[in-house]
């Protein structure tokens, strides 16, 4: 049966994985690029434009200097990621050159989208760099990116990319062919998901090969999470698989579909559930929960209970009931020590406004 998509596919994302990049010797899995490459400027000249989020930097760095075994330490995988990113985009430039195509490297922190000056910056860059006819290759800055290296992965890095440039759909490369389970000793995958709900997240699991890859289904699950909160189908697929980028855009049953949410989130309310880091917690009285919840109020002053963190004004924080469950994440109006200092609450702005306030459904 094919697919069909809400819209045209005039923007992708596509994520390819560590797994895909490099073979078990950590060295570049030359054909393979070779033939992606080939598909990704083969879309280019259709008049898709192409948005490259690419692994494999520390493992690549790891293959250049001799090392069987990922280090643990922070200033060894900086530096293997600056080795690899150099091997890494040298192999996507000779590819890229041969089918007549130009690439850009572009590296992201976290900050860059944590801000949302530097989040829109970005965009407008990317945005630029995609009407030169170019292909952006993005990866995560590793040598001064600590975040990433100890609990992020690129899975959720492509999410906020295809967020960030408002992407017609996200593909997300791997050694798998899709999400799958197994029964009774028998694999079965899922052609398609409508809803990532508690028993797709069950199915999930942790990467197999730690030398390799990092974050494994359950990433690419919680990272589809983000894109299809912001209307954007994906597709997780095997790299491997012939002629797999078009294939999927032209609607063949390739690799396991994900359904964009009906209820687009708007885009500011999107950046504060799910990009933004929260930079502290506020804890709310029962009245107040009642009043965000199931009224809509903006939250006031009267109903903060206690502040933790070091937030400034406009700083996301999480808004969590005094059993520590959170309920809300917004854009707060004062710093954790103006709310701590101002004796008289009743009367004073409100903490919150309603309009950047987003309720949580985790």
């Amino acid at each position: 049966m094919i697919r069909t998509f809400k819209r045209p596919i005039k923007r992708v994302v596509i994520k390819v994985g560590s797994s895909v990049i490099a073979d078990y010797t950590l060295k570049a899995r030359s054909a393979q690029l070779r033939s992606l490459v080939g598909q990704m400027s083969a879309l280019n000249q259709q008049g898709i434009e192409v948005i490259l989020v690419s692994s494999g930097a520390i493992v690549l760095g790891m293959g250049e200097l001799g090392l069987k075994t990922r280090p643990s330490d922070l200033a060894s995988l900086q530096a293997l990621a600056a080795v690899g990113q150099t091997v890494l985009m040298k192999t996507y430039s000779v590819f890229f050159k041969k089918t007549d195509t130009k690439c850009a490297q572009v590296l992201l922190t976290w900050e860059d989208f944590d801000s949302r000056n530097r989040y829109n910056n970005a965009s407008h860059t990317l945005k630029a760099i995609l009407a030169h006819k170019v292909i952006p290759i993005i990866n995560e800055n590793d040598t001064i990116s600590t975040d990433e290296i100890k609990f992020g992965d690129n899975d959720k890095l492509s999410a906020l990319v295809a967020g960030l440039v408002h992407a017609d759909l996200l593909i997300l490369l791997s050694d798998v062919k899709g999400l799958y389970e197994k029964r009774d000793g028998k694999t079965q995958y899922f052609t398609e998901v409508k809803e990532i709900n508690a028993d797709i997240q069950g199915m999930a699991t942790g990467s197999v090969n730690a030398n390799i890859s990092k974050g494994g289904m359950a990433a690419k699950l919680a990272a589809i999470k983000i894109a299809t909160h912001a209307n954007i189908p994906c597709v997780i697929a095997s790299g491997s698989t012939k002629n797999v980028l078009a294939d999927v855009i032209n609607g063949q049953p390739v690799g396991t579909f994900f359904f964009s949410k009906e209820d687009k989130t708007l885009a500011r309310r999107h950046w504060i559930s799910f990009i933004a880091k929260p930079k502290g917690t506020i804890t709310v009285d029962d009245g107040a929960v009642a009043a965000l919840l199931t009224r809509g109020k903006s939250l006031l002053l009267p109903g903060v209970v206690k502040c933790e963190g070091h937030f400034k004004a406009d700083d996301v924080v999480i808004i969590q009931d005094q059993h520590a469950g959170e309920i809300a994440r917004g854009i707060v109006h004062y710093s954790v020590a103006d709310i701590l200092n101002i004796s008289e609450k009743k009367g004073q702005h409100e903490v919150i406004h309603c309009d950047d306030l987003v309720l949580c459904k985790r």
